[in-house]
């Protein structure tokens, strides 16, 4: 990886997502070199994803340049990498641009898509977890309404036009309001030629609420909120198969559809070589203490969505969001720091400020640890924290110049397919690469 060799301790982050960006910052200009590895050169503003996929915002707003935030760092190194392995015995990893011994290792890989082991549904649905995935969306929606101008048959055209959207947290929650806000303002106007009020949003959750992580009075608005924008919410629905043109679930309820949008779980990003008595099954998440040191290692470390820290207070460990992340790499750069100066670590504790989700235009809800709200007020609250979260000063002022047009015009100008979807027919399709 041509990384120079020191007498500093080695530090390899593996992953540029909320957590290793965090620890990255925490370690600026410390005494030791640090490696940073991820698969893309940029960071993804996560929870903007379905804007992407709705046309709302650019791909650009959202992503802001890995080296960028490292530029200025003394000892530091970036490298585009897919690490495929780690070496626990040697203290190496091993990705596809060769290998690297560490001192310190940190997993910061974030999740992925989990579809529970059903790989038909894997197979024919589409996921939104990456901006190419977000961007594959926004062309898939728009090629169907531009597939079903063509088409004569009515249960293609149906088909076509009918959406199903797996898993009520708050990312099928924010693109069933995006979606149905299309339907509203913008789709009747791009295509006045096609009856658009037949045009069907399915949002299927297989509890007996959405928003199940928040207060029930949030899960309560949120789903008011949906129906009265037109969006059929399906509660206490197990998705079972998708052949591409058909949804089964464990009722008699199935759907016609030619897409389904996958968001009814995650599981761990994680590379092989950690030993499985570390590993939570199926949920591909590691264990770790209180320090964040993966159990059965000394100076493996774990951060975010990958990092189960279970207790009795989190049975499950902390949920997988952005907060905890963030805190968990801010905190971890202190406790390094700490250990190779053979200081007393300190234990991590989760600061829950609150989670909040946003339905479209005026209509969002937040919990705070002490206080529920919701509609126009809690809509504010929301844009103001993503936008403060955001990287870079411009993506900032690329985001809310975009929000306040959007707001005004009732428009959202990036329904472009850049990348584009092609389509064998109504039950497969295969993204084009890039």
């Amino acid at each position: 990886m041509n990384i120079p060799n020191t007498n500093l301790p080695r530090i390899v982050i593996i992953g540029g997502g909320f957590a290793g960006i965090a620890l990255a910052k925490k370690l600026k200009n410390q005494r030791v070199q640090v490696v940073l590895l991820d698969k893309h050169n940029y960071h993804t503003f996560q929870p903007l994803l379905y804007q992407v996929a709705t046309g709302g915002l650019e791909a650009g707003s959202i992503a802001y340049p890995i080296r960028k935030v490292v530029q200025e760092y003394q000892n530091f190194y970036f490298r585009l990498a897919f690490v495929n392995e780690i070496d626990t015995q040697n203290q190496k990893v091993k990705a596809d641009i060769g290998e690297l011994h560490y001192d310190y290792l940190v997993l910061a890989t974030g999740s992925k898509t989990n579809f529970f082991g059903n790989k038909e549904i894997e197979r024919n649905s589409v996921a939104m977890k990456t901006i190419p995935q977000s961007l594959n969306i926004r062309s898939l929606i728009l090629e169907n309404f531009e597939q079903a101008l063509l088409t004569n048959d009515i249960h293609d055209r149906h088909s076509l036009i009918n959406f199903v959207l797996v898993g009520g947290g708050p990312t099928g929650v924010e693109l069933a309001g995006a979606l149905a806000e299309m339907k509203k303002a913008i789709l009747p106007k791009d295509y006045p030629d096609l009856d658009v009020r037949k045009m069907q949003i399915n949002l299927i959750q297989s509890g007996d609420r959405i928003l199940n992580t928040m207060s029930e009075k949030s899960s309560d608005a949120a789903e008011d909120f949906l129906i009265k924008l037109g969006v059929n919410v399906w509660k206490n629905v197990r998705v079972t198969g998708y052949d591409g043109s058909t949804v089964t679930t464990n009722t008699d309820l199935t759907f016609e559809t030619a897409t389904v949008i996958w968001t009814a779980g995650v599981q761990g990003a994680l590379p092989s070589g950690i030993d499985a008595k570390a590993i939570i099954p199926r949920a591909d998440r590691v264990k770790v203490n209180e320090f964040n040191q993966v159990e059965g290692y000394d100076n493996i470390f774990a951060v975010g969505d990958i990092a189960a820290m279970i207790s009795e207070e989190n049975p499950q460990g902390h949920p997988m969001m952005a907060q905890p992340a963030m805190q968990q790499g801010k905190w971890l750069g202190e406790n390094i720091v700490k250990k190779i100066n053979k200081k007393p670590l300190k234990p991590f504790v989760y600061n829950d400020k609150g989670s909040m989700a946003t339905i479209g235009r005026n209509k969002a809800v937040v919990d705070l640890p002490k206080l529920h709200f919701h509609g126009v007020f809690a809509w504010f609250v929301w844009i103001f924290v993503h936008l403060f979260s955001l990287i870079g000063f411009k993506n900032k002022a690329v985001v809310l110049t975009n929000w306040i047009y959007n707001y005004i015009r009732l428009d959202r100008e990036g329904r472009l397919i850049i990348r584009p979807f092609k389509k064998k027919n109504l039950t497969s399709f295969v993204a084009d690469e890039v």
